[in-house]
């Protein structure tokens, strides 16, 4: 179910009939700040009002008349300049959790309209580099928007696109010659390339003759040379193998792994294009698009002077020119209807260049870019270790995991937690890299935050061990009263205002989950699944569930609690977290 579509159907209806209108007019809804004053808000009177030179209160009185004569609504009052506010039914409330109740495989969750073929790209981690904080966000908000949006029923396809090609492989192969260890490459071989690499790196800024045997020998790779290839390809298979162990901590898997390598054959292919279509022209031995000198520049580049440079004089291809080649690869071959891109926000005038001119090449995908701010620490800058080196991901993964296991510890002594210790590890595993996940996927992903052990691993507050702890509580119940949350007799009835309240947030959760798709926002859920906490916390305190009253109403309080339960531990795993079942 819909429930905010449903609502809005209902007003527009209403709005329609009560005015004598010739079409439905948007109804303008939205829930109420505070539920003293009902369930939701109708704001499409005012709109109205501006259109048929009436006053709004006069336009809402007859249609909150109309709106009561639904039986979703129980309550319909015109309030201020002339907004409805609407009491939703307990009745009907109750009869749509029985309807999501049965609904074992989606939870009310009605799928989208029409399916489109979405391709996420994400992760994105350079070959003979270990993948650090910074590679976090990209890979675990992407995945999360691979689930959501398979979930909500469109068909995803999840990529990730390798930093598998370009300069950094010319100054490798002529490091290892110099400073390889063949031993330290077989016992730990991300670790050595890293090593080499940075010797490397360092002579060639000092050493033009040996930053041009770099480049010479990146053209040999990319000729074919045989030597050149048989090193690239260990390079890449021991790059995997670390970054196989990482994602396997995250729980991350892709159904694509195609990097800049795969398109470099088609890379010339692009240029000559632009080329041939007057996109681009040579400056100074480069090929550029000069996006002020076009007949039509795209909208925000038509005062762009700087060129937007797709070979560089020496020859070489570069990222535009790979991103390029992709967009017209994943129109073409893999008929994308959109494309989302989970890249950082610095990166946000790189993509707004490559849309644009993919348009102009012809490409009609939806290419979307999904920016993300910064992992801080607490000075305020890019989470690092005390040293001053960059943190690697595998390395924070192992200490959220440590801390997990010592906070769990603690509860454990203090009594507050009863876990086998044969359940341990994989608890504190779950604990740990859960709480990683949700602290990053509860924040408005365009904004910074800071990276805070205390708050991330805490059963307190908006954090991942608290929404695993009310998952635990409900479960709990079932076990204490030795009852199928999945076959319960009976019908929801909402007396109390803690049901109806609870109700009331169980009911949006199908909104909640298109929306967070769609948007490209995963805090959404994260939201609705701290506020449904809170608000089974206020319930459990208010109405006793096994030891209900009388059979009725302890079989409606138990669906209730399994509907908490199902959308927790779904909502959960949309969001790429593994559930505890005991604690």
């Amino acid at each position: 179910m819909l429930l905010e579509r449903t609502l809005n159907a209902i007003a527009s209806a209403a709005m329609q009939s009560a005015l004598s209108l010739p079409e439905a007019p948007p109804a303008l809804l939205r829930p109420t700040q505070d539920p003293k004053f009902g369930d939701y808000q109708v704001n499409g009177a005012m709109a109205l009002a501006k259109q048929l030179g009436k006053k709004p209160r006069e336009l809402a009185e007859p249609i909150a008349q109309k709106l009561l004569e639904h039986e979703a609504i129980e309550g319909a009052e015109v309030a201020g300049p002339g907004f409805i506010n609407l009491h939703i039914s307990s009745a009907w409330l109750g009869r749509e959790l029985d309807a999501m109740y049965a609904d074992l495989t989606r939870d009310g969750v009605d799928p989208v309209d029409v399916a489109e073929r979405i391709l996420v790209d994400y992760s994105s981690p350079n070959i003979a580099k270990q993948m650090h904080v910074g590679h976090l966000r990209s890979t675990i908000i992407g995945d999360a928007l691979v689930k959501l949006l398979r979930f909500v029923g469109h068909d995803v396809t999840s990529v990730n696109h390798l930093g598998d090609w370009g300069t950094q492989f010319g100054l490798l192969i002529v490091g290892m010659r110099e400073w390889g260890n063949q031993d330290a490459l077989d016992q730990d071989a991300i670790v050595e390339l890293g090593r080499v690499y940075a010797l490397a790196s360092a002579r060639a800024k000092q050493d033009e003759a040996f930053a041009e045997s770099a480049r010479a020998e990146l053209a040999k790779l990319q000729t074919g040379d045989a030597e050149n290839t048989a090193l690239w390809t260990r390079f890449v298979a021991a790059t995997r193998k670390t970054l196989d162990v990482v994602y396997g901590q995250l729980g991350v898997t892709f159904d694509e792994w195609k990097g800049e390598s795969f398109y470099h054959d088609q890379l010339e292919g692009v240029v000559q294009r632009l080329v041939a279509e007057g996109l681009a022209r040579e400056d100074d031995g480069a090929l550029c698009v000069f996006w002020n000198e076009l007949p039509e520049p795209p909208k925000g580049l038509e005062k762009q002077k700087e060129p937007f440079i797709v070979r560089k004089r020496d020859g070489a291809f570069l990222y535009s020119t790979t991103d390029l080649a992709a967009a017209l690869y994943r129109r073409d071959v893999m008929k994308a209807d959109r494309v989302l891109y989970v890249v950082g926000t610095p990166q946000a005038f790189h993509f707004k260049q490559v849309f644009a001119l993919s348009q102009l090449l012809g490409v009609t995908t939806r290419m979307e870019h999904v920016a993300f701010g910064s992992v801080l620490g607490e000075d305020g800058k890019p989470i690092r270790s005390r040293d001053g080196v960059e943190v690697t991901l595998q390395g924070l993964l192992s200490e959220a995991v440590e801390r997990a296991r010592a906070r769990i510890q603690e509860g454990i002594d203090e009594g507050r937690l009863m876990i086998d210790p044969a359940d341990l590890d994989e608890t504190a595993t779950k604990l740990g890299i859960g709480a990683v996940k949700y602290a990053d996927l509860r924040q408005n992903r365009v904004s910074d935050y800071t990276f805070d052990w205390d708050k991330m691993i805490s059963f307190q507050g908006n954090a991942g061990p608290y929404m695993q702890n009310a998952y635990v509580r409900c479960r709990s119940i079932f076990r204490k009263g030795e009852v199928d949350p999945d076959q319960l007799g009976g019908a929801v009835t909402l007396a109390a205002d803690e049901e109806h309240a609870l109700a009331r947030m169980l009911v949006r959760f199908g909104d909640i989950v298109h929306q967070a798709a769609e948007t490209s926002q995963p805090n959404y859920l994260c939201e609705h699944l701290f506020e449904l906490s809170r608000s089974f916390s206020r319930f459990y305190e208010a109405c006793s569930v096994l030891n209900a009253e009388d059979e009725a109403t302890q079989q409606s309080r138990l669906r209730l609690t399994a509907l908490v339960s199902r959308q927790l531990g779904r909502g959960l795993t949309l969001l790429g977290i593994d559930v505890v079942e005991r604690m």
